[in-house]
């Protein structure tokens, strides 16, 4: 016991101490202490001294912009709503009981829609539009407004947003059945004449490739344009699948 309790003295805790402590935190590897001789097997291990830490490493990197993917792509899909006057559309009901346009008044609607060529029928329109504002100095009103576009077999689109009587808006695509399941995107709306003749220019995300029968080279929208005679008639070659009536 002699011989090992000299040979602790030989450490001596000061030797332990690092001279500079920004030099103690700033080492990262383990040194050790060689083994000492001793007539005591206790005594025979090597003694090994921690003289710092390690932190966890973590990688940094900026993400590279993926190519966007197929669903990503925007296709354009233009249609004409046209107001016949034979759906007894648009209805209002004045619910602020008050002589002009109020906050409150509803309007349901429906009309039928056609390709952008206006050479085939495709479907109906259908929702309501809920009166947020009277904007006599434009001489019209902001709606809010809920509504579908139905495409016969295809499905239909719905959409939601801010319906203006007196200039272009751009309303939400909320959702889509049928070859429209998981669309997203947006829709322009043009005023063509209100509330019979409006332009829309859909600019779609997350769908499959649309049908050629959808698209072709839109009419220039004008309050002049009318439908092809044949589409209006619902002709059996001008009206798509399933179309709704």
């Amino acid at each position: 016991m002699a011989c090992s309790s000299s040979a602790l003295r030989t450490i001596s805790p000061s030797s332990l101490k690092p001279t500079n402590p920004r030099s103690f935190l700033a080492t990262s590897s383990t040194k050790t202490i060689l083994p000492f001789a001793s007539s005591n097997p206790l005594l025979t291990k090597s003694l090994k001294l921690s003289t710092g830490f390690s932190v966890p490493k973590k990688s940094f990197g900026c993400r590279s912009q993926a190519q966007p993917e197929e669903s990503e792509k925007v296709q354009e899909l233009s249609v004409y709503e046209i107001n016949e006057r034979d759906r007894g559309s648009p209805a209002y009901l004045r619910l602020s009981q008050k002589t002009v346009n109020s906050l409150g008044d509803l309007v349901p609607f429906s009309n039928k829609l056609y390709t952008g060529c206006l050479q085939k029928r495709v479907g109906i329109t259908a929702g309501i539009c809920i009166l947020i504002e009277n904007r006599p100095e434009k001489k019209g009103d902001r709606y809010e407004a809920i509504y579908s576009f139905y495409f016969g077999d295809y499905g239909h689109i719905a959409v939601q947003g801010s319906y203006l009587t007196y200039e272009d808006t751009y309303l939400a695509v909320t959702g889509g059945s049928g070859i429209f399941v998981g669309v997203s995107g947006q829709v322009k709306l043009q005023q063509l004449i209100f509330p019979f003749k409006l332009f829309y220019t859909f600019y779609l995300k997350g769908i499959k490739d649309l049908p050629e029968e959808l698209l072709g080279k839109h009419v220039q929208p004008s309050p002049a344009v009318e439908p092809h005679p044949d589409a209006k008639a619902c002709e059996p070659h001008a009206v798509i699948a399933g179309f709704t009536n």
